[in-house]
């Protein structure tokens, strides 16, 4: 890895390069709401051996990716719309069929494998988060830096500025996060147990698909969006206000 890359945090990393993310899957790290770590101190923490990280990532380096949108240079506005078609519209599509899912399975399993009741509730806790969440980002944040965009001037509301805004919207980052880390945890990975019906198993496999696109979905706020937005709003010296989250 050269001097320079070496110097970025890993979310930086990823926004440069997406397909990183893989990488960064594979070892479990934690390139969303950790991706204002460096590599190599996010390897010492979790006790991993940075340098076959770096070899990782010089291997998929070599690879050629294909056409992609560079989002660290793409309209905020692009971006802010990229979001909402595309992972909050995962999230209406994923959230009330994984409800049913974790419901079921605990009804049905929980007396072998005690920890679905649990499972099930942290998801209900999740889903309920994400789903307020995507709506103030869609009715009032995203609009606000689509006219901090524009320059267009806004009217005086209630809570402060855009960084502020973006500020809560990390908090809940973080939160979703902490779920998304508690039902790995108790789905083992999500590692199939043994007898586990075919229901069990399309839960499981739609908590994993869920864990990878909220990953990228906060990548691409926290890294990316967000920093762009609070530097716009700087650069304009802008009094932006909007309404209380």
């Amino acid at each position: 890895m050269s001097a320079e890359l070496s110097k970025q945090t890993i979310g930086q990393m990823v926004a440069e390069r997406p397909s990183r993310s893989r990488v960064f899957e594979c070892w479990g790290i934690d390139y969303c709401c950790g991706g204002k770590k460096r590599l190599e101190d996010s390897c010492a923490a979790l006790s991993i051996d940075f340098e076959a990280v770096q070899r990782d990532l010089q291997r998929e380096g070599a690879v050629t990716e294909g056409c992609q949108t560079d989002w660290t240079t793409a309209p905020l506005t692009m971006l802010s719309k990229h979001i909402v078609t595309t992972h909050h519209a995962y999230l209406r599509d994923a959230l009330p069929r994984l409800s049913f899912l974790t419901q079921k399975v605990r009804d049905a399993h929980s007396s072998r494998h005690p920890e679905l009741a649990e499972l099930a509730d942290t998801f209900t806790a999740f889903r309920e988060g994400m789903e307020a969440h995507a709506q103030k980002e869609e009715l009032v944040l995203f609009p606000a830096i689509e006219r901090l965009e524009r320059k267009e001037t806004a009217t005086s509301l209630d809570c402060g500025s855009i960084s502020h805004a973006i500020q809560v919207m990390e908090s809940e980052h973080e939160e979703a996060g902490e779920g998304l880390k508690t039902m790995r945890s108790l789905t083992n990975g999500y590692a199939v147990p043994d007898g586990a019906c075919a229901t069990y198993r399309a839960m499981l496999d739609a908590l994993s698909e869920l864990e990878e696109d909220t990953h990228r979905h906060v990548h691409k706020e926290n890294s990316i969006l967000f920093p762009r937005a609070e530097a716009l709003e700087r650069e304009q010296k802008c009094e932006v206000t909007w309404i209380c989250l």
